[in-house]
């Protein structure tokens, strides 16, 4: 028995409704299957919305909370949070146009709901403040990383422009502020290949194998706190693979860790859910220009971050090389 097809349904304050398909199983209700299913909410939270007509049958008919439980079907709802903390810096829209909206994220800021964030993330914001609810990001940069994310607006073209990616079409252009290693020969190319941590799934490590992670690093300025010799550079980072924290891992792995980094080398312990994030340091990092061949307008697009990173917001005592520490290599070393 093949499932029903998928229907449109509009947004509640910028956020996309999520589906769930039920399989066969003991369940007598839709509240008890979604209870056992997706416990992070609760029963009476699930009871409640169910009262309000948040979730929804595979035709878009709200379920009353003693709706029973059919299988082989989908679940429509919305999700929300009792409580989010305020992330206090704004986005900024650098372009928009029929096609596409390229975003200038700060800090601290997910591109996309997940976990405690869902109002306090770019997409969710981007929706309110544009009114367009077909916005999908083309690609993505992690929390902690600031600068340029590219959304597609009209659904037909979400393959061509996410195909840039696969391709390796797209140029990226990324900046750090990092320690100062004198004893490199720059520019430095690193050339390995990146899994993540057996001891800690957020984190990637380089392991022997054919490599499937390529940066380009090239120190910038020169930078430093009043010492007679600099302890800082901000370096230009250019990816030419896209691996989970490629950037990161590949300056940590050179011995030379971005300032304020909270994983690399060092994992630091997750806030509780209610804890307040603390906004003082933030990773300096930033995805501050794009450049690609539009698949759609056949134009040569090019946007850059207004944004800059900020050498007063370096930790005091962050992790720094002594000059003359030779960094960690690559198992297929650097090219």
């Amino acid at each position: 028995m093949s499932r029903p097809a998928r229907i449109p349904l509009p947004t509640r304050d910028g956020v996309s409704a999520s589906t769930v398909a039920t399989p066969s199983g003991p369940w007598t209700s839709v509240l008890d299957f979604l209870a056992d299913r997706i416990p992070a909410v609760t029963r009476e939270d699930w009871a409640q919305r169910m009262a309000r007509g948040e979730v929804l049958d595979a035709q878009g008919q709200p379920l009353p909370p003693d709706a029973p439980f059919k299988p082989q079907t989908r679940l429509h709802y919305w999700r929300s949070l009792p409580f989010e903390h305020r992330v206090p810096f704004e986005e900024s829209i650098v372009f928009q146009d029929e096609w596409l909206v390229v975003a200038d994220k700060p800090h601290f800021l997910p591109v996309t709901p997940k976990g405690r964030y869902i109002q306090e993330t770019l997409l969710v914001r981007l929706k309110r403040r544009t009114g367009i609810d077909t916005l999908v990001p083309m690609h993505r940069i992690d929390r902690e990383t600031a600068g340029l994310v590219v959304f597609t607006i009209q659904p037909h073209t979400r393959h061509a422009y996410q195909s840039l990616l696969r391709d390796h079409q797209i140029e990226k252009v990324y900046e750090a502020i990092a320690p100062w290693r004198p004893d490199l020969d720059w520019p430095v190319r690193r050339l390995s290949r990146l899994q993540e941590s057996e001891a800690h799934f957020m984190a990637m490590q380089e392991v022997p194998g054919e490599p499937n992670a390529d940066t380009l690093i090239e120190p910038l300025d020169l930078l430093g706190h009043g010492d007679d010799s600099p302890r800082w550079a901000r370096y230009r980072l250019t990816p030419r693979t896209g691996q989970k924290h490629q950037l990161r891992a590949h300056l940590c792995a050179l011995g030379m860790p971005i300032a304020n980094d909270q994983i690399y080398p060092t994992l630091q312990p997750a806030l509780a859910a209610d804890q307040a994030p603390d906004f003082s340091q933030p990773l300096q990092l930033l995805a501050r220009s794009l450049r690609f061949m539009d698949p759609i307008t056949g134009q040569l697009r090019e946007f850059h971050s207004q944004r800059s990173l900020n050498l007063d917001a370096i930790t005091p005592g962050a992790t720094q090389v002594p000059p003359q520490t030779k960094p960690a290599r690559p198992r297929h070393g650097d090219a």
